[in-house]
């Protein structure tokens, strides 16, 4: 039995009301992700790999798994998805969990449900390509590390990143500390400014509580080269309910190596935004798991 066929039946056996899982087929799911990848164009080049390392076959495997965890352990629900603006984005959120997961259901959220589909390269942390087979995984399935030059090489060539200005602070919140976005960095203003690049500001209500964190174990997180090591509840993601809430694109003009005061409050405006539909997507939100 393969990993997503036993994923299907513990699905099936938490949410036994859930009757849709034993009837789709995972043949199903990939013939539909098999159609959808094949309305994005792509560059690859003889041997079937983008400039950044995009594989569209790697890509294809990963979001199976990342399809049925999107459709029937989070039961994600997206809001204004149709707002994504045509070529060239930056996605910007709040951010939680040490495994992107977040990430992940983004991404998915933007192959199965925008129009046209679209492949979100994500920015990875520096620690990401120490790791074995996640470095690769990382790169194939449309991911790089966020550093300022790779931003800038896919911003240019009008794709669509992800990027989550809290970075490691965001990541190591702990469970009280939910929902409360922390510090942003500006590079990413500074790259929209650089690249004429609109920013789409977005929420996701659910993340925040699927592996809450008590704490930080600072020796193992040294002795694996990692940002942090969290002392969660659970090893594997509880099943909450994710609701992603897509704002409206915002445009800012500017000098990219401006003053930081300067570039401190356009980054500012995008923060406020994501706040504001944080707290109505908590308001709205009538339950964590359902």
């Amino acid at each position: 039995m393969s990993v997503a066929e036993s994923l299907l039946q513990t699905v099936a056996g938490f949410f036994p009301g859930t009757s849709k899982v034993a009837e789709e087929s995972i043949a199903e799911i990939e013939d539909e992700i098999d159609s959808r990848l094949h309305r994005i164009p792509t560059h690859l080049n003889a041997y079937g790999y983008d400039a950044f390392g995009f594989n569209p076959d790697a890509a294809r495997r990963a979001l199976v798994m990342s399809a049925l965890l999107y459709r029937y352990w989070f039961r994600v629900e997206t809001h204004g998805i149709d707002r994504l603006p045509q070529g060239r984005m930056l996605l910007i959120a709040n951010h939680a969990g040490q495994i992107a997961i977040d990430a992940a259901m983004i991404a998915t959220a933007c192959i199965l449900e925008a129009e046209p589909p679209r492949i979100v390269r994500g920015m990875g942390e520096y620690w990401l390509p120490t790791v074995p087979w996640i470095n690769i995984a990382m790169v194939r399935t449309g991911s790089v590390v966020g550093t300022r030059k790779n931003c800038v090489a896919l911003l240019e060539a009008d794709e669509s990143v992800i990027a989550f200005p809290e970075g490691v602070r965001g990541m190591n919140k702990l469970i009280w500390e939910r929902y409360q976005l922390q510090e942003f960095g500006n590079g990413f203003m500074r790259l929209a400014l650089q690249t004429n690049t609109p920013i789409v500001p977005f929420a996701v209500v659910g993340s925040e509580e699927q592996a809450p964190s008590l704490g930080s174990f600072a020796p193992r997180a040294r002795l694996l080269s990692m940002p942090a090591f969290p002392l969660v509840l659970t090893l594997f993601p509880f099943p909450v309910r994710y609701h992603i809430f897509f704002g409206a694109p915002l445009e800012f003009r500017g000098n990219p190596h401006g003053e930081d005061e300067v570039i401190v409050k356009k980054a500012d405006q995008v923060k406020r935004r994501i706040e504001a539909m944080l707290g109505e997507g908590l308001r709205r939100r009538q339950s964590i798991f359902f």
